[in-house]
């Protein structure tokens, strides 16, 4: 069946973009800015990880939210239970809990607005899930207020600069969360192109909500 086939895709990308992110986040990107140390402001997961909005937006288009739902389950049992073998504990915890919350508030957004313009509801599903999304795992992994989640790296803890021109300064998890959400976001736009693309490609099925 359709459905089934491109669910099981849909799924695996899904799981695929989890993982990778996961475990993408415990690697700082190396080289300066403006003198200022990217390993401070960035991890590598920020490149990878709004792909997983596309493919809820994707999903949610063509097959309508209970569809992308169940994506997005599938994505999160799969990915989540990998992520504890590739990462550390606290880290697979994080990137679960937030997951599912950033990409359940993603489906709600777009069901919202799917009848606007087309580029109107995945931009405003990605943005509202990215923040929360961003905000959710930087905190449950790296705060110390939730330290009984488990161990993480102590880099993460140290002071890092943020705001250069101004010497301000943050714990290095407050810094690498601004500057990952920073770059999703930037990301979550350019995949606004490959989205409109695919729109003739994957067409609304009867089940979906009608979408432009």
């Amino acid at each position: 069946m359709l459905t089934s086939r491109y669910t099981s895709i849909y799924a695996l990308l899904m799981a695929a973009v989890v993982v990778a992110s996961n475990f993408l986040v415990q690697f700082p990107v190396a080289g300066n800015l403006w003198g200022i140390a990217l390993g401070d402001l960035l991890t590598w997961g920020a490149f990878t990880y709004p792909v997983a909005f596309l493919i809820t937006d994707l999903t949610n288009r063509q097959f309508g939210p209970a569809i992308a739902r169940r994506v997005v389950f599938v994505g999160f049992v799969v990915g989540v239970a990998l992520s504890f073998w590739i990462s550390v504990p606290r880290i697979a915890v994080a990137s679960g809990t937030a997951f599912l919350i950033g990409q359940l508030l993603d489906i709600s957004v777009f069901n919202e607005l799917r009848r606007k313009t087309w580029w109107k509801a995945p931009l405003a599903a990605s943005l509202v899930g990215t923040v929360i999304d961003t905000v959710l795992f930087f905190s449950l992994a790296f705060a110390p207020i939730f330290a009984f989640i488990g161990a993480n790296d102590e880099f993460a803890i140290g002071s890092a600069p943020i705001l250069g021109a101004f010497a301000a300064e943050a714990p290095r998890w407050i810094s690498w969360a601004l500057g990952d959400l920073v770059v999703k976001i930037v990301v979550g736009v350019v995949l606004l192109l490959p989205y409109g693309a695919l729109m003739n490609v994957l067409k609304p099925m009867p089940q979906a909500a009608p979408a432009r």
